[in-house]
């Protein structure tokens, strides 16, 4: 376990569920199911797009604490609880990676850990890809 590194976002669930924002193992950095939450612990206020943004943010910044970029990033899950905010997760998504263009899930789940929540999103990051 010597070869890992991790990054934490603050979230008070780290510690208590014991998991990490993200972690980096050599080239690969995986950032752990990212929901909108503020730096006070409070829920991002807004449609999908807004939360979608705000996880990306906390995504980038993780991945940037690894030694990474949002170029770095070669795949995304999106999960949602409604499919109709698919297109503005979408929107989200490609403001952050229209020239990346990773490997992109989006799922619909049945719901998420709090119910303010509109999307939870996942990420895997690789140092030193070619472009």
């Amino acid at each position: 376990m010597s070869d890992r590194t991790h990054a934490s976002s603050g979230s008070p669930f780290e510690a208590s569920i014991g998991f990490s924002r993200a972690i980096r193992v050599g080239d690969r950095i995986l950032v752990s199911g990212t929901a909108p939450i503020e730096d006070d612990g409070s829920s991002t206020e807004g449609d999908a797009e807004a939360q979608a943004e705000r996880c990306f943010a906390i995504i980038v910044r993780a991945i940037e604490q690894l030694g990474g970029s949002a170029e770095d990033v070669v795949r995304t899950r999106m999960l949602l609880v409604d499919a109709a905010d698919g297109d503005a997760v979408g929107r989200a998504h490609g403001r952050w990676f229209a020239d990346v263009r990773p490997a992109a899930t989006m799922l619909v789940v049945a719901g998420l850990l709090r119910p303010e929540w509109r999307v939870e999103i996942e990420a895997e990051a690789m140092l030193g890809r070619e472009s």
